[in-house]
């Protein structure tokens, strides 16, 4: 009998249709889970420190990046949907044991993906002298901005080809490659950060005196430091993909590079709701930065922390959603859609728990959690308060994160992305508008708690009624 704690082949019991016990099924769901979610962690503590060395500069600095932050959270989407209509393909391939299948869709993802990053990034250079007077920042922060979105979008290619990779790797079930390379760039982003933001100083180390360089960027530095860590990530796992993956890799092969209509309809089918949602998703976003602009620096920088702050709780539910598009893809690809039931519970219910557990720890620890990223009296208040209240939501706002994963593994992501535009423009926004002129950025909080709650209910409905199934019989 298999060992219930070797993953390579428990991934080979769900490709050869054989029999697998509850035992297995949670050791392989966590086995996937953990790494991703210490990723996952690892990227909001990079997100910690940038904001704590971009917040030591002041308000002013922490809302010029918030201001554009839901904007490079659309780009970021958008280049994470092109690679997840490639990569779910790539898993049900696996699963189905068609190796050569899944390197052809490969080298198809790897053309297309890269084109289309170049669109983005041309496209986000031409609006980023002007985006952050649409979103109505001040004067005071607009040249920050518009720099800062400027060199992020510029390094659109190489994160497309880092996210293309990852969600690759992910869907062989290598889960450890792409998370530990993706610690490593949030470790390399702290580095360059701390030599690029601040200028040449003296640090006191051990009763020395010691001379550190620095460019004395700010902003820009930070923009810079998270671009050159993508680049060091970006080459690695490149080469982890495309060299070293006993799946995957494309070296030495005799195999042809031709683009298919199948792959592209595939992919477009998977892939092209979930764009549309990114964008209709993140112009709700962008509407809620409209919305909390004319509050003021204060609430602007309070609401940017209270974001990067409520990561931390919900950011594990996406390491859950990954193992559970890894699971469910493969066991669909496989024809056994009564083990991709049981993944199926297996990830929500653990996303659920562990989600409910960081929001307990999230109330408990809030001022903390402000505080290590602002010494400003008048946010840190703020932003705990925004804080607590998001807090009730997150046991429910799990439960969509990683249904949304079961429903990607399945490559059903169409009424997926309907319920979160209907969810997010119908409820969220209504509310934020209705809350906001009274209850300041408090109202909006509220607004996002009562949505998510609402978004959680209506994903584990249609969970249950088990229609994301269908298109596998």
């Amino acid at each position: 009998m298999l060992k219930a704690g070797n993953k390579n082949d428990l991934l080979l019991l769900i490709r050869s249709g054989e029999p697998m016990t509850l035992r297995q099924q949670l050791y392989l769901t966590v086995q996937l889970s953990i790494p991703s979610i210490l990723a996952q962690l690892s990227s909001i503590a990079m997100q910690y420190i940038d904001a704590s060395m971009v917040g030591s500069l002041g308000a002013s600095a922490s809302a010029s990046i918030g201001l554009v932050s839901t904007t490079t959270w659309l780009f970021m989407g958008l280049c994470s949907s092109a690679s997840t209509g490639f990569a779910v393909q790539v898993a049900h391939l696996l699963g189905a044991k068609d190796i050569a299948g899944a390197r052809a869709v490969l080298r198809q993802a790897l053309a297309v993906a890269l084109a289309f990053s170049l669109v983005l990034a041309t496209a986000g250079a031409c609006i980023s002298g002007v985006l952050p007077h649409w979103l109505g920042g001040n004067a005071d922060i607009t040249g920050d901005a518009s720099i800062y979105f400027l060199i992020f979008v510029l390094s659109m290619p190489v994160f497309q080809l880092n996210v293309l990779a990852s969600a690759m790797l992910r869907s062989s079930g290598n889960m450890t490659t792409p998370s530990s390379l993706n610690i490593l760039m949030c470790i390399l982003d702290v580095i360059f950060n701390y030599f690029l933001i601040f200028p040449t100083r003296e640090v006191h180390l051990l009763g020395n005196v010691l001379t550190m360089p620095g460019a004395g960027l700010g902003v820009t530095g930070a923009a810079l430091g998270t671009a050159l860590a993508m680049v060091c990530t970006a080459s690695l796992m490149l080469y982890s993909l495309c060299v070293r993956s006993p799946e995957l890799s494309l070296f030495r092969r005799d195999e042809r590079f031709r683009l298919t209509s199948s792959c592209l309809r595939n992919a477009l089918r998977i892939g092209l709701p979930m764009g549309c949602e990114r964008v209709v998703m993140c112009g709700a976003q962008i509407m809620t930065t409209v919305i909390v602009a004319p509050l003021g620096t204060i609430a602007i920088a309070a609401n940017a922390f209270g974001i990067t702050a409520e990561s931390l709780c919900y950011m594990p539910g996406y390491g859950v959603s990954d193992a559970a598009t890894t699971l469910v893809g493969q066991s669909l690809g496989a024809g056994r859609r009564d083990l991709t039931w049981r993944f199926a519970r297996i990830t929500v219910f653990m996303g659920i728990g562990v989600m409910t557990v960081m929001a307990i720890a999230m109330y408990v620890a809030a001022p903390l959690m402000i505080g290590i990223m602002t010494p400003d009296a008048d946010v840190l208040d703020l932003a705990v308060r925004a804080l607590r209240i998001e807090a009730f939501a997150e046991p429910m706002f799990a439960a969509s994160i990683v249904c949304y994963g079961v429903f990607v593994g399945a490559g059903d992501t169409l009424k997926p992305a309907i319920m979160n535009l209907a969810s997010m423009w119908g409820v969220r926004l209504t509310l934020a508008a209705l809350l906001a002129p009274t209850m300041g950025l408090l109202g909006v909080w509220l607004a996002m708690c009562v949505e998510l709650c609402f978004r959680g209910v209506i994903f584990l409905i249609r969970l249950y009624k088990g229609n994301w199934t269908k298109r596998f019989g």
